[in-house]
């Protein structure tokens, strides 16, 4: 298990719930025909299509950019294994929930996969909720093997690298962006960080959150159950080595993303998806724009928290 100790905090600018309306209305209308953006009381996320273990997405929300993609190319470090409940002691949120996209530890599941988190960390005596689910290529067909993760295995381990959204978990005021028939060449989570990142050009903002789409379909990848054992040099290389699918809505995103890099040299956005039919992965685009609906939850973090940044780092395969 890698040591945490190594953690780097940044306050990020937090606009008014009101203000960030304004700004993502304008920004999502140059990329799809109908936009709208309200604050509402976020739904209860415990019931469907969602079925987190928590009710909602509030209470000192935290974003946090866990290792990165330089500890999985060019090669591999298997070394880096992280733990959730540690990670939320690490954001200053014991028993905090977090959910987001990353990696599994393959110590842990025996193989590489895609990780959905959604972990209630332990707290005053009372131990972890793992809901998280993870995604791998089935060996037999080459299709997408989508498994709740506490249906075989125990732990709260993660490898390699993760970007997570942190918070109590409680019920509150959220965005809700409600977006259909892509019209721009973004998808929605690109849009609403280059919509943040033009409008606030001189800050660091961060929005984590959830999102469904509703109808249409979508670009996945899934990592390979095997680890390359030749160097992926280029983002060539590992488009290569990674498995495409497209698949059908409906479909639970979870997100983070980040307008400005400060200098913790972070994965900007990160989003991968599950759904309650056997499919899910890192999220692209939707691959259906003239009838592709999105609908989504979301919250401005307060701090980033940059865990065990890698000393030698690339900006290869970070899409």
């Amino acid at each position: 298990m890698v040591d945490c100790c190594k953690t780097e905090k940044f306050e990020l600018h937090v606009p008014k719930l009101e203000e960030l309306c304004e700004v993502l209305q304008d920004g999502l209308k140059k990329n799809f025909t109908d936009t709208k953006v309200s604050v509402v009381d976020c739904p209860d996320l415990s019931e469907d299509p969602f079925r987190f273990p928590v009710k909602g997405l509030c209470g000192k929300p935290r974003i946090t950019d866990v290792g990165g993609v330089p500890y999985l190319v060019p090669l591999v470090q298997l070394d880096k294994v992280y733990n959730m409940n540690t990670v939320a002691k690490e954001v200053e949120l014991p028993g905090a929930f977090i959910l987001g996209a990353g990696a599994v530890s393959s110590k842990a599941v025996g193989m590489n996969a895609e990780l959905m988190p959604l972990v209630l960390t332990e707290s005053g005596g009372k131990p972890a909720v793992n809901s998280s689910y993870l995604s791998s290529i089935n060996p037999g067909e080459g299709t997408c093997l989508l498994e709740k993760y506490s249906d075989k295995y125990s732990d709260c381990d993660f490898g390699l690298l993760a970007n997570l959204y942190a918070c109590e978990g409680k019920p509150g005021k959220v965005l809700e962006v409600k977006a259909s028939r892509r019209t721009g060449g973004d998808s929605l989570v690109t849009c609403l960080r280059k919509t943040l990142a033009n409008h606030y050009s001189d800050k660091s903002l961060a929005l984590g959150g959830t999102f469904v789409i509703q109808k249409g379909k979508a670009k996945i990848h899934i990592m390979p159950r095997e680890f390359s054992a030749c160097p992926l040099n280029s983002d060539e290389d590992v488009n290569e080595w990674l498995k495409h699918f497209e698949v059908s809505a409906p479909l639970v995103c979870q997100s983070v993303l980040v307008s400005r890099d400060p200098g913790l040299d972070l994965r900007v956005e990160h989003t991968h998806c599950f759904s309650h039919h056997g499919e899910g992965g890192h999220y692209y685009i939707d691959t259906t724009p003239d009838t592709v609906e999105y609908l989504g939850y979301f919250l401005p973090a307060e701090f980033i928290y940059r865990v065990d940044r890698p000393k030698t780092t690339h900006v290869i395969g970070r899409d």
